[in-house]
């Protein structure tokens, strides 16, 4: 069975600032958004894969944002840890529109 997703308002895009991470909760969710230095725009899932950290408190830096807890570095855009690290999150497709900014979820 095929779950279909919609459209999910999280926040403006000017409440984002570059490299800082921004905690969003959908429903029982948290969601670590981030805008890189490129100007885009990505969600995650705030939970690290190796002990739980939340993200939206780690460091950006380029794609990556390192875990508070251990220094896992995780990419924003596919949610993989980087090797020899092994694990990942889950990633949220970003929209931005009229200065909104939505989750597909």
């Amino acid at each position: 069975m095929e779950t279909l997703q919609k459209e999910v308002y999280i926040l403006d895009y000017k409440e984002l600032r570059t490299n800082v991470p921004r905690e969003i909760l959908v429903g029982n969710h948290s969601i670590a958004v981030f805008l890189t230095h490129d100007g885009n725009v990505h969600a995650i899932e705030n939970k690290c894969p190796h002990k739980g950290g939340p993200l939206s408190q780690g460091i950006v830096s380029g794609e990556y944002v390192f875990c508070p807890l251990h220094d896992w570095k995780i990419n924003v855009t596919d949610g993989k840890a980087q090797a020899p690290d092994e694990g990942c999150v889950t990633t949220y497709e970003t929209i931005v529109k009229d200065g909104s900014v939505y989750i597909m979820y």
